[in-house]
């Protein structure tokens, strides 16, 4: 499920929520705020849908775990 098809689920969920879920769910977005987490920017998510996307399809090299450690230790 790529971020807009999550954005929508989640407006379709919150627009039918009880008073319980909304104040769960605001209580979760204060809570990012009084830590301090940086919102990550929309951009990021769609191009880490892309690069999956073409990972998929074969389009991108891509490494197992241990050809990874074996490069950086061989170095």
């Amino acid at each position: 499920m790529n971020t807009i098809e999550l954005k929508k689920n989640i407006h379709r969920f919150v627009d039918q929520a009880d008073e319980r879920i909304l104040r769960i769910i605001n209580a979760i977005i204060e809570a990012e705020i009084q830590e301090g987490h940086p919102t990550i920017p929309q951009w990021f998510y769609e191009e880490l849908d892309k690069r999956r996307e073409r990972h998929q399809k074969g389009e991108s090299k891509s490494s197992t775990w241990e050809e990874v450690k074996e490069r950086i230790l061989n170095r």
